[in-house]
């Protein structure tokens, strides 16, 4: 993950798409900021030496008036950040994209590269600023920005180094994007959602932490893979923390309404002779193997981000292990955010499922918000 640590300067100008603008003390509108030739690449022909062609190519039959459109934010434009972006041009989930990042090459390079992908996956509009002007009137805002977790580093390691560039994040997205959902994906995401919903003041609903629905997605390969089914067909939830105190629901888990539990009652106990607690083992321990093989994370986490948004900005009321404030429930008493499924459409988070746990599960769960309430605490926001 890319660090996006620069403070908003209003009163400068600022760059989008490789055009600067004067700011006179009124703020651009993004989708003007972002019309014309900010479609294209960084250097440009200017408009006057291109007015004849022009003319003689096009004829205005009306006005363009400003019309509703979907737009998408994505702050840091590193690994995850980037397969974020790429996932959610894949599925065409808005059209227009916007990119913050503090590294002004790498940006540039990015958004230059996605710019000239964009007519085979038909997005109108890639834009790119260090400012966070670009944007502006965001429906949905990504929050992949924070230091990278370090090889043998848990998540909870990063919180510390975190917390102080979301403090300027956050303050930034709000100044521009007052009505927006929050995603937040950086790491650990359960804490920094909580750091999100404390700093921008938003509603709950609005506050989403990208959380276990890629750990139940890994959970459900896995599960396929020891069947010899597709993922798809295997349903089964990780709830609780994303990381090492996560809570498989072993007594969910089922394949076409068959549940494996009716099959092996002692399955994901030390009992059980198929062992296949080591399939949640390997889930904890996946996100650190790729790390010390490749560095980092990448694609899983955007695919699952991209099937985020796409449940959100086409209200499709799907359910998803995403993390929110569980206080209230499951006997937990404390503002942590946890993983439990929620119907996710376009107000954010509309409503939470209230899964039926085993004793044991909901145990785990608990003991899972004190793991994380014993760092959350000592928080200084």
């Amino acid at each position: 993950m890319s660090w996006v640590v620069g403070s908003l300067r209003a009163s400068q100008r600022v760059s989008v798409a490789g055009v600067t603008f004067p700011l006179p003390g009124v703020a651009l509108r993004p989708r003007l900021a972002a019309q014309g030739p900010l479609r294209g690449a960084w250097l440009f022909t200017p408009v006057s030496e291109m007015a004849t062609v022009k003319s003689d190519l096009v004829k205005s039959l009306a006005p363009e008036k400003a019309a509703h459109h979907s737009k998408i934010s994505i702050v840091g434009a590193g690994a995850v950040g980037m397969a974020c972006a790429v996932s959610i041009l894949l599925k065409g989930l808005s059209d227009e994209l916007a990119l913050v990042d503090a590294d002004e090459d790498k940006l540039k390079g990015e958004t230059m590269d996605l710019q000239h992908g964009s007519p085979f996956v038909k997005m109108p509009n890639i834009v790119c600023s260090r400012d966070y002007l670009v944007t502006a009137n965001s429906n949905l805002v990504i929050i992949t920005a924070g230091a990278r977790q370090e090889k043998g580093e848990t998540r909870l390691n990063l919180l510390q180094r975190n917390v102080a560039i979301f403090k300027l994040v956050i303050s930034s997205i709000i100044q521009y994007s007052p009505r927006c959902k929050l995603i937040v994906v950086s790491n650990p995401v359960d804490i920094l959602t909580y750091v999100a919903w404390k700093l921008s003041a938003f509603t709950k609903n609005r506050v989403i932490g990208s959380g276990c629905n890629l750990d139940t997605a890994r959970f459900r390969f896995l599960i396929g893979q020891k069947l010899g089914i597709h993922s798809e067909s295997c349903h089964g939830w990780i709830l609780g923390e994303h990381g090492d105190s996560s809570v498989p629901v072993w007594s969910g888990v089922n394949i076409a309404g068959v549940s494996l539990k009716d099959l092996n009652s002692d399955i994901g106990t030390d009992k059980d002779p198929e062992q296949w607690e080591n399939v949640h083992k390997e889930v904890i321990a996946s996100a650190y193997e790729i790390i010390k093989m490749k560095g980092y994370t990448s694609w899983a986490i955007g695919l699952s981000v991209a099937d985020l948004t796409e449940s959100i900005l086409k209200n499709l009321r799907r359910v998803h292990p995403v993390s929110t404030i569980i206080k209230g429930l499951y006997g937990i008493d404390k503002d942590v955010f946890l993983s439990v499924p929620c119907i996710l459409g376009e107000n954010g988070i509309t409503d939470l499922i209230k899964i039926k746990l085993t004793p044991e599960e909901e145990a785990r769960l608990k003991k899972s918000a004190k793991t994380l309430w014993e760092i959350q605490k000592e928080l200084k926001l």
